[in-house]
């Protein structure tokens, strides 16, 4: 990779992702036969900096540096001196000066990631900041996608759900159009965000519109927390009127997988009956995202190295 860092999909160029996709599938092989995985970053040094909770995304960096070899440390925001005070600036420095290779970081805010990297020598990954990106979970939807379909372009995504506040549409949105997919977006309109057109997604009056003759039909998570701001009236009447069923499935293309980032709230952006149905690849993303995170790590390395 050309860069220091990996922070979004926006200013990634095409031939980038295909390079990840393509290692990630190699790195995906690996896992799903047992094999050893190439110690890329046996010596190196990764931290992942999380000032948000995390599950899927901080466990399967730290599974990924783990498995190339890399000493792994966590530090979660409740527990370090941002507690006392610690700007992201001088947390950034005092890692600099232990010499690690590699933050892994989530935030709250837009760009801090990007001012990070500005400030270290360290390998600065982005692993979601605020509303604005959350690269290696579009990474890893992308790989599910091209190892199922063995592509990527001429495939239509459908995106439903709380994409307002989703940094997962986002980078999914400018990696998928890089790479030739067509995007289709739907969500109440309290929950959708202006100038998505103008970024390529074709932006859908009704469910069955956005999910007409796609391929992959992808749920986002309603974000609980926000619903305090009356952004739709329950999730009972959500679920009724934008979240995918059956029914609604029945407008795509036989073959049409469903993905969603996770966690999902059941029964509310999915029905339980396609969460855990055979077209659910929800769990496959889960290993997609060890073994794209794995990539991402060994072409930010930039070197190969024997175990």
């Amino acid at each position: 990779m050309k860069e220091k860092d990996l922070l979004g999909l926006l200013y990634l160029p095409a031939e980038e992702i295909e390079e990840l996709l393509n290692l990630g599938l190699k790195m995906k092989s690996i896992l799903k036969n047992g094999e050893e995985a190439p110690c890329s970053l046996k010596d190196r040094r990764v931290i992942t900096l999380f000032y948000e909770n995390s599950t899927r995304t901080r466990c399967s960096f730290e599974f990924a540096a783990g498995r190339l070899g890399a000493q792994v440390v966590n530090i979660s925001a409740a527990t370090s001196s941002v507690q006392k005070g610690e700007t992201l600036v001088d947390t950034g420095k005092t890692l600099d000066a232990m010499k690690t290779d590699f933050i892994v970081i989530r935030h709250p805010m837009g760009g801090a990631p990007a001012l990070l990297a500005k400030t270290v020598k360290a390998h600065v990954v982005n692993a979601g900041d605020g509303m604005n990106e959350h690269p290696s979970q579009a990474l890893l939807d992308m790989l599910t996608m091209k190892e199922h379909f063995g592509k990527i372009e001429g495939l239509k995504i459908a995106i439903l759900g709380d994409i307002r506040h989703s940094r997962v549409a986002k980078s999914n949105l400018f990696g998928l159009k890089k790479l030739g997919a067509e995007v289709t977006m739907y969500a109440p309109k309290t929950l959708l965000p202006d100038g998505l057109d103008k970024m390529g997604a074709k932006i859908c009056s009704s469910r069955e519109e956005a999910v007409e003759g796609a391929d992959v039909v992808m749920g986002l998570r309603i974000q609980l927390e926000r619903q305090k701001s009356g952004n739709f009236p329950s999730l009972k009447e959500y679920a009724k009127f934008y979240g995918v069923n059956e029914e609604i499935m029945r407008h795509a293309k036989p073959h049409a997988i469903v993905m969603h980032p996770g966690p999902v709230n059941r029964g509310v952006e999915l029905t339980c009956g396609l969460i855990d149905g055979k077209q659910s690849y929800i769990e496959d993303q889960v290993l997609s995202g060890v073994a794209v995170r794995m990539a991402i790590l060994t072409l930010l390395n930039g070197e190969e190295r024997s175990c």
